[in-house]
């Protein structure tokens, strides 16, 4: 604590307050503080540099996106050694799906820093979940990658996530697609459509039709698991994954 107190002593207000703001998130100083206040920049305040170039976090928010994602993916992959791909694809996207990172943005304080056109109220409902992935992007810049998946695991996912419970709620996701379907008013089918004969087990492959289109392709030992799987990616391509809540 004293070194940020020496730190911010000869900072202004606002840089004093991002500072402390970042410390309190992340549990470190920024070296480059400019990153950091251009990842809290959303694209509704563009600020135009002497380039011409418009500032804003876009580009800090897709590198942050990317980051968190292969942190998650790294931490879930040590976690649960034996689990399949589907299973660690699934359990990434609860822990980063928009809802799931604007919630827990909210949670941890990034609604007091972030910049935006305050003349549009609902905009900081739907802009914190970019904004934490702009500020991983500049720890990233920042700090490197070992220190930004710390950040992620130590005080994003270990602290605010219980694994438990997510792999305890496993969705089932054919349901979730005939629950879709039928919200929307469109036709679904199930079907296996290959079946291949190995040493040990059957191969199952089943494709999900949608109005007679195909729209995933998943493989089993046993049908129920292909259609789980083939259901899977059918709800990644409709944007329909399950979502998480944050703890409180």
């Amino acid at each position: 604590m004293w070194r940020l107190l020496k730190i911010t002593s000869k900072k202004s207000p606002s840089d004093k307050k991002l500072i402390s703001a970042i410390y309190t998130i992340a549990g470190f100083t920024p070296k480059n503080l400019e990153l950091y206040r251009l990842a809290t920049r959303h694209s509704s305040l563009i600020k135009e540099n002497g380039n011409g170039f418009k500032e804003n976090n876009e580009r800090l928010e897709y590198l942050g996106d990317a980051i968190l994602g292969a942190s998650v993916a790294d931490f879930l992959f040590k976690k649960f050694p034996y689990k399949s791909e589907g299973f660690l694809t699934e359990m990434r996207s609860r822990i980063v799906n928009r809802e799931s990172l604007n919630l827990l943005a909210r949670k941890i304080g990034i609604g007091n820093i972030v910049q935006y056109d305050q003349k549009n109220s609902q905009l900081q409902q739907v802009i914190l979940g970019n904004t934490l992935e702009a500020i991983v992007g500049a720890i990233y810049l920042d700090k490197g990658y070992s220190s930004t998946k710390k950040f992620v695991i130590k005080k994003l996912i270990a602290p605010n996530y219980d694994l438990d419970e997510l792999v305890s709620t496993q969705t089932n996701f054919k349901s979730r697609v005939i629950e879709w379907s039928q919200r929307e008013g469109k036709e679904v089918r199930f079907e296996i459509v290959d079946i291949k004969k190995g040493k040990i087990h059957k191969e199952f492959t089943a494709q999900v039709f949608v109005n007679n289109e195909v729209m995933g392709t998943g493989y089993g030992n046993s049908k129920k698991k292909a259609e789980q799987d083939a259901a899977f990616k059918t709800c990644e391509k409709l944007n329909i994954l399950s979502e998480i809540s944050v703890r409180s």
